[in-house]
C-alpha cells in the first residue's frame, strides 16, 4: 500500500502545482455547500444593497451640489447594476424542488454547475461590498471652465462682425484687435457672443477672461485686478499694493495663452500697469477691446486689425424688435389684415430708433405687451410728441417712453441712480439703504429689491457679470436719466469718478436736489455752500479728502443722505442743523470724536462707523438717537468699556448692530440684553483684560452674529466652540494680536463653528498648531500671518479621530463631557452618513467614516509663520486652488506630493528659493508643479 502511495505522490505534486487539487476542492464544496453557500450569497445581497444605497445617496449628494460622480465609483455602480443574479435564483428554485436524493443524483450536473456559479457570484458580491466600504470620495467639483459662459441673448445682425471677429482670431500676427462703434450700438452684445462661442475652441487656449472695463477719467485698476485673480484662481491679498499685484498677474498671465476681452475702454492705459503682458506672435495669448473711439483702439495697438460696428440694417432691426413683443403683440403685428395700422405703429416706433441696439431692446421691452390699436397709436404719439423738442437727442427722445411707463416710485429710483460713477457697478443694498432714507420705499426693503428687478426687466438697470449684489448701468442709460433730469427741472449735480481735485463751486450747489461728487480726489470742502433743498450728498471715496469748512452743513436742513466713508476726514463740523437727516454713514474714516449735539438729529436711522480707527468717544449720542435701525461700531476704536456705558436699551427699533467691546462684563451685560443680542450681527471684542476664555455659546442670544473678530485681549488663553445647542449664524472668524491663546478648542459635530467660512489667525504667538480646523467643513479660506511659534498647521496622530481629539476632551473638562462628545459625533456621523452605510461597516456610531478633511477649503495663504515646518500629510484638498506663502523660510512640507489629491488647484505662488527648499520624494511630480503651477513671488 506504501509502495502504491508513493508511486502516486509524483501525479499529486503534478496536479497541486497546477492548481487542479484546489479546484476539484472548491468544486466538491460548492456541489455540497449548495444551500449553505446560497444563504450566504442571500446575506452578503442584503449587505451590498445596503452599500449600494449608501453610495447612490452620496453621489446624488454630489450630484446636487453640481459635482460629477467619481469615475471610479461609477464604474463600481456599474458592475452592481450588471450583476446577474435573478437568472442564480430561478435555477436554484427549480434545483431546490427536486428534494429526493435520486432526483439529486439525476440532477448531480446540474447542482454541480449551479453551486459554482453562486459561489463565484458570492466572491463577486464580498468584493464589490470590500470595494464600495472603502470608498471616502464620491464626487468632485469639475475643474473651472477655460471658457465662463456669460449671459447672452439672441443676436441679430451680428453674423458677419462674428464671422470676421473670429478670423482674425486664427491670424498668427492680429495680437490686439479692436471693435469700436457709437454706444448702445452692440459692442458689450457682440464680445459676449464672441466668449461664449470660444467654448468650441478651448483646446486652443488655457483661459478666456472677460473684464468690463468701462474707465471714465479713473480706470478702476482694483476691479479689474480682482477679475484676473479670480479667473486665474488667485490668492487676493487686500493690502497688497497695486504696483505688486501688478507685476505678479504679468507673471501669472505670462504663463499661459489667454484670450483677453476687455469690454468698453474709454481711455489708453498701460496694459502692464493693470497685470496684463502685451500679447506677442511667441505667446500666441490675444487681447479683443471694444470702445466708442477710434482713436483708443489705435492707442492701444489694434491699428491694424479694427473692426467698426455700424447700426442695424432695416430688415435685422425690424427683427430685434418684434423678438421683444409678447406673442399675442407679435400677433397683432404681423397680422396679414390689409388695413393693419397696428402695424403701421409698430414700422414708425421701430424706425424711430434708428436702428441703435440699445434703443430697440428698450422700446420693443416698453411695448412688449400692446395689442389693441390704440395703444399702438398713443405709444407712436408719445414718441413723435418727444421728437418735437428742439435740440432733444432723437435717441434719447425714444428710450423717454420706456421711463414714462414706469411708477413715479420707480422713475424716482431710475433718476436716483444716474449719481453714482459712469463706470463700475452699484451695491444694491447701498442702492435701498439711500431710497429708504429719501423716504421713497416706505420703510419696505423688499419693495426696494422688487424695483431694482423691474429696472432690470425694463432694461434701465444690467446685472453684473461677476456679482449678483451689484447692478450697473449702461453709459447710454445714464446719460438718459441725467436728461431726464435736466428735462423735468430736476436740479442734480452729478460729477461722480471724474478725477476731481477741486470740488464745483458754490453756485452749483445753490439750486440741487442732489450732489455727488464721489469717487474723486477732492482734498477739501472748506466752503459753506447754501443748498436749502439738497436731500442727497455723495461724497465717498475721496481718499485725500481731509477738511470740512467749520459752517459746511449750515444751510442743509433738507439733506436725508451724508455719505462720507473713504474719507480722510479727521472730525466733521457740527452738524445739528442736519434736522432732516436719516442715514450718516462714516465708516472707514479718520475721525476722532463725533460732534457734541449729533443727538439733535432725531430723525437718523442709519449710523455707520465701522472701522473708524481714530474714534475715541461718541459722546453718548448714539443711546439718544431712537429711531436708530442701523448702528455700526464694528471694529472702530471706540468700544463700550463699562457696563454702565452700554445704554442702547432705548434703541427698540434697532435691527442691525455691530458692536466693539473692551470688558468681558460688557459681553455678559450685552448678551442679557436680549433684544439688543438678537439685533447683533458682527461683534468686535477688543482690549479686553479681564478675559481669560471665551465659550461660544456664551452667546446663545446672539441668533443674527455673522462676524467675529478678536483683537489684543492679552490675557486670553482659551476659545471654546463648543456643542451647538441653538443654529449659528457665524461665518466669519479673526484672531489677531492674542499673546497667551494657547488652546481653541472645537467640539465635534454640530458645534458653533460649524458655519465658519473665512478663518484669519495673526500675531497668536503661543498656537502651536491649529489642528482643530479639520472640523470647520465649510471653510472656504485660512489666512495665518505672524504667529511665531507655529510649527505646523495640522497635527497629525496615528490613532483614531476620538484618540486624536482625546486630550482636547480633558482639556475642555467643566465645557463638555466624553460622553457628549461621544454623542455630539454620533450625531454628527449621522447626519454625514446613513444608517445603511453603518450597518453595513459593522461599525458603531462613534467609528463611522468621516468626510475628509477640509472638503471646502479654497484657499491658503501663509505669511512670515518663521518656524512654520509643515501644513499636514497629503490628503484630499477637492477644492482647493491657490496655496500662497510668503516669508515662511522653514517650511519644507505642504500636503501637495503630486495634484491627484487637489483637482482644483490652479496656483502655488511663494519664493523661488522657497520652493527649491521644498523636501519632495517624487522628483519627477515637482517637476510637473513647477511647471504647471508654481508662481514665484
Amino acid at each position: 500500500m506504501a509502495d502504491a502511495i508513493s508511486c502516486l505522490q509524483p501525479l499529486c505534486d503534478c496536479l497541486d502545482g497546477t492548481g487542479l487539487l484546489d479546484a476539484a476542492g472548491r468544486e466538491v464544496a460548492s456541489f455540497l455547500r449548495l444551500k449553505s453557500n446560497w444563504g450566504d450569497l442571500d446575506k452578503a445581497r442584503e449587505s451590498l444593497g445596503a452599500v449600494e444605497r449608501m453610495v447612490r445617496g452620496r453621489v446624488t449628494a454630489e450630484l446636487n451640489k453640481l459635482n460629477v460622480c467619481d469615475p471610479q465609483v461609477e464604474l463600481w455602480l456599474r458592475r452592481v447594476d450588471e450583476l446577474k443574479l435573478g437568472a442564480i435564483d430561478e435555477d436554484y428554485s427549480s434545483l431546490m424542488n427536486y428534494s429526493s436524493i435520486c432526483q439529486c443524483t439525476r440532477h448531480a450536473a446540474r447542482r454541480s454547475w449551479i453551486g459554482k456559479r453562486i459561489v463565484e457570484a458570492l466572491d463577486e458580491v464580498n468584493k464589490l461590498i470590500e470595494e464600495g466600504r472603502r470608498f471616502k470620495k464620491f464626487g468632485f467639483k469639475p475643474s473651472p471652465e477655460i471658457v465662463e459662459r456669460l449671459p447672452q441673448t439672441k443676436t441679430f445682425g451680428l453674423e458677419t462682425m462674428l464671422v470676421q471677429l473670429h478670423d482674425l482670431l486664427e491670424k498668427a500676427d492680429s495680437n490686439i484687435i479692436g471693435i469700436w462703434g457709437q454706444g448702445g450700438i452692440g459692442k458689450t452684445t457682440l464680445l459676449h457672443a464672441f466668449n461664449n462661442d470660444l467654448e468650441k475652441k478651448v483646446h486652443n487656449y488655457q483661459v478666456v477672461i472677460f473684464i468690463e472695463v468701462s474707465n471714465s477719467e479713473t480706470l478702476d485698476t482694483l476691479e479689474m485686478q480682482k477679475t484676473i485673480s479670480e479667473r486665474l484662481n488667485l490668492p487676493w491679498n487686500e493690502a497688497e499694493i497695486t504696483v505688486k499685484r501688478a507685476r505678479f498677474l504679468v507673471k501669472a498671465l505670462s504663463r499661459k495663452r489667454f484670450v483677453l476681452l476687455l469690454d468698453d475702454v474709454r481711455k489708453k492705459f498701460r496694459l502692464e500697469d493693470v497685470g496684463i503682458p502685451t500679447p506677442d506672435t511667441n505667446s500666441q495669448s490675444k487681447l479683443i477691446l471694444t470702445s466708442r473711439f477710434q482713436e483708443v483702439c489705435y492707442q492701444m495697438g489694434a491699428q491694424r486689425n479694427l473692426i467698426k460696428m455700424d447700426l442695424l440694417d432695416n430688415d435685422a432691426a425690424w427683427k430685434l424688435f418684434l423678438s421683444k413683443l409678447s406673442t399675442e403683440a407679435c400677433a397683432a403685428v404681423e397680422s396679414p389684415s390689409p388695413s393693419n395700422v397696428v402695424r403701421d405703429h409698430a414700422i414708425a416706433i421701430a424706425q424711430s430708433c434708428g436702428g441703435l441696439p440699445l434703443a430697440l431692446n428698450v422700446i420693443g421691452t416698453a411695448v412688449a405687451g400692446y395689442e389693441e390699436p390704440r395703444d399702438w397709436n398713443s405709444a407712436a404719439d408719445a414718441i413723435k410728441e418727444n421728437m418735437k423738442f428742439e435740440g432733444v437727442d432723437e435717441m434719447f427722445a425714444t428710450l423717454k417712453y420706456s421711463f414714462d411707463r414706469l411708477t413715479p416710485t420707480q422713475q424716482q429710483c431710475f433718476l436716483y441712480c444716474t449719481l453714482f460713477p459712469e463706470y463700475g457697478s452699484i451695491s444694491k443694498e447701498h442702492l435701498v439703504d439711500y431710497w429708504l432714507a429719501e423716504g421713497l420705499l416706505l420703510d419696505d426693503r423688499e419693495k426696494g429689491n422688487q424695483i431694482i428687478r423691474s429696472l432690470i426687466s425694463a432694461c434701465l438697470l444690467q446685472t453684473t457679470s461677476s456679482m449678483s449684489s451689484k447692478v450697473k448701468m449702461h453709459h447710454i442709460i445714464r446719460h438718459l436719466g441725467l436728461w431726464l433730469v435736466n428735462r423735468e427741472d430736476r436740479s442734480f449735480v452729478v460729477k461722480a469718478g471724474m478725477a476731481l481735485d477741486n470740488a464745483p463751486p458754490a453756485i452749483e450747489w445753490k439750486e440741487a436736489t442732489r450732489i455727488s461728487i464721489m469717487s474723486n480726489n477732492i482734498t477739501e470742502l472748506s466752503f459753506s455752500p447754501k443748498c436749502e433743498n439738497l436731500t442727497t450728498l455723495l461724497i465717498q471715496n475721496n481718499p485725500k479728502l481731509n477738511k470740512l469748512g467749520w459752517g459746511f452743513f449750515k444751510y442743509m436742513r433738507s439733506l436725508k443722505v451724508l455719505d462720507l466713508s473713504h474719507t480722510a476726514i479727521t472730525s466733521i463740523p457740527e452738524c445739528d442743523t442736519l434736522v432732516a437727516l436719516q442715514h450718516l454713514d462714516l465708516s472707514y474714516t479718520h475721525i476722532m470724536r463725533l460732534p457734541e449735539r449729533l443727538w439733535l438729529l432725531k430723525e437718523l436711522r442709519h449710523l455707520d462707523l465701522s472701522v473708524t480707527v481714530a474714534l475715541e468717544d461718541t459722546l453718548n449720542n448714539c443711546s439718544k438717537l431712537h429711531k436708530l435701525r442701523v448702528l455700526n461700531l464694528f471694529r472702530s476704536h471706540y468700544g463700550i468699556r463699562d457696563v454702565d456705558d452700554l445704554n442702547l436699551d432705548s434703541l427698540r427699533d434697532l435691527l442691525f448692530l455691530g458692536i466693539t467691546i473692551y470688558s468681558q462684563d460688557v459681553l455678559k451685560k450685552l448678551n442679557e440684553t436680549h433684544p439688543l443680542a438678537k439685533s447683533t450681527h458682527r461683534l468686535n471684542l477688543k482690549y479686553c483684560g479681564d478675559m481669560q476664555s471665551i465659550k461660544i455659546s456664551d452667546f446663545n442670544h446672539m441668533k443674527h452674529l455673522e462676524e467675529l473678530h478678536v483683537e489684543s485681549c492679552y490675557d486670553l488663553n482659551t476659545l471654546v466652540a463648543d456643542t451647538e445647542l441653538t443654529t449659528s449664524c457665524l461665518q466669519a472668524l479673526t484672531l489677531s494680536v492674542l499673546p497667551s491663546l494657547e488652546n481653541v478648542l472645537v467640539a465635534p459635530m454640530p458645534h458653533n463653528f460649524r458655519y465658519v467660512r473665512k478663518l484669519s489667525i495673526s500675531q497668536c504667538p503661543k498656537l502651536l498648531n491649529i489642528t482643530w480646523v479639520r472640523r470647520l467643513e465649510l471653510l472656504e479660506r485660512l489666512v495665518i500671518s505672524n504667529c511665531d511659534e507655529m510649527l505646523t498647521i495640522v497635527e497629525e496622530a496615528n490613532s483614531t479621530e476620538e484618540q486624536q481629539y482625546g486630550t482636547q476632551t480633558i482639556k475642555m473638562q467643566g465645557y463638555y463631557s466624553e460622553e457628549q462628545d461621544d454623542h455630539a459625533m454620533a450625531e454628527s456621523s449621522r447626519n454625514e452618513w446613513n444608517d445603511d452605510y453603518q450597518s453595513v461597516n459593522g461599525e458603531s456610531t462613534n467609528g463611522a467614516t468621516r468626510q475628509p478633511d477640509f472638503p471646502k477649503l479654497r484657499s491658503i495663504v501663509l505669511t512670515d509663520v518663521k518656524k512654520l515646518r509643515s501644513i499636514c500629510t497629503p490628503r484630499d484638498f477637492p477644492c482647493l486652488e491657490t496655496l500662497r506663502v510668503e516669508d515662511c523660510p522653514n517650511l519644507r512640507r505642504i500636503p501637495l506630493c503630486s495634484t491627484h489629491n487637489c483637482g482644483k488647484l490652479k496656483q502655488i505662488c511663494g519664493s523661488s528659493d522657497w520652493w527649491k527648499k521644498l523636501q519632495w520624494e517624487d522628483k519627477e511630480a515637482v517637476a510637473h508643479m513647477e511647471s504647471k503651477y508654481f508662481i514665484p513671488i
